[in-house]
């Protein structure tokens, strides 16, 4: 009985083992279509005719594959300098971000100085505040610096982020203190340590901030709005909103714009994707 018990333990343990595996991947492979459906439904749509995207019950095939849409955004938006003006801002954005994160995440990670630590928690504290509730007073700070209708009113305000800072932290903290303290032996001052040896360590992290960073950039509509009220410097975002009529949309326009706009942003996570998995992975969320 003994034997006979042993010999089928490790086979029940392996069939369950694989029950729950194949359990784990049904439920993947259903979240997945979910996610892949609505993305699917824009590109199709892209193809239709207004009549047949408006249609009910809805088709999901056009009757002809049509690239109309495509040509009628490209002739009512000004593509190619909202574009300009969402990368210009995205690049002031992420590259500040970045600066003033990685520097703000390394002093409270490695520098002992007084109150850090309160002032870390009124940091954690922003995160659980509304973001437009800052939008008064930061639109007083750009207009008391005269840069109303100007690509760096659109990046200013990202350039310090209390997410940013946290997990520029979370990573610092995780890296081992050898590093450190040899670069000090070797008479490193704290900048050195922090751009020589302790930066290019935390490059996945940084990745994965820019990609976030660029993300909340890309598809800002309400800042843009506000401080380019004469409609100077507005991004593609802004674009695709003044596509969406009083009275009635052109969907298969609208889906061919927000498929355009949205290449740079696959192209940019594409090529950054290892780097960005490695990042939030090695970040941790650790204390």
């Amino acid at each position: 009985m003994a034997e006979s018990a042993a010999r089928s333990g490790p086979g029940r343990r392996r069939r369950g083992g694989a029950a729950s595996t194949w359990t784990i991947h049904a439920v993947l492979i259903v979240a997945a279509v979910v996610m892949v459906v609505p993305f699917a439904w824009q590109i199709l749509t892209v193809f239709k005719t207004t009549a047949e995207a408006t249609r009910i019950p809805p088709t999901v095939l056009p009757d002809a594959f049509s690239l109309r849409s495509f040509g009628t955004f490209f002739s009512t938006v000004p593509f190619w300098s909202m574009f300009g003006v969402s990368a210009g801002a995205l690049v002031l954005r992420v590259a500040g971000q970045l600066a003033v994160a990685s520097l703000a995440g390394y002093a409270f990670a490695r520098i002992r100085f007084r109150g850090r630590e309160p002032l870390f928690g009124l940091f954690i504290l922003m995160l659980m505040v509304p973001s437009q509730l800052f939008l008064i007073g930061q639109y007083d700070l750009v207009r008391g610096l005269n840069l109303l209708d100007t690509l760096p009113a659109l990046a200013i305000p990202g350039l310090f982020s209390a997410f940013g800072t946290f997990l520029m932290r979370q990573a610092f903290r995780t890296m081992p203190k050898d590093y450190e303290e040899a670069a000090r032996l070797d008479g490193a001052n704290t900048f050195q340590v922090f751009w020589h040896v302790m930066l290019p360590m935390a490059r996945p992290t940084l990745a994965a901030l820019a990609v976030l960073t660029g993300l909340y950039s890309w598809n800002d509509l309400l800042w843009p709005l506000i401080v380019s009220p004469s409609g100077e410097n507005r991004p593609l975002p802004v674009g695709l909103a003044g596509l969406q009529g009083q009275f009635g949309t052109d969907y298969p326009t609208l889906m061919a714009g927000a498929f355009v706009c949205s290449i740079p942003l696959v192209i940019v996570f594409l090529v950054l994707q290892r780097q960005f998995f490695a990042g939030i992975a090695s970040s941790g969320l650790k204390g």
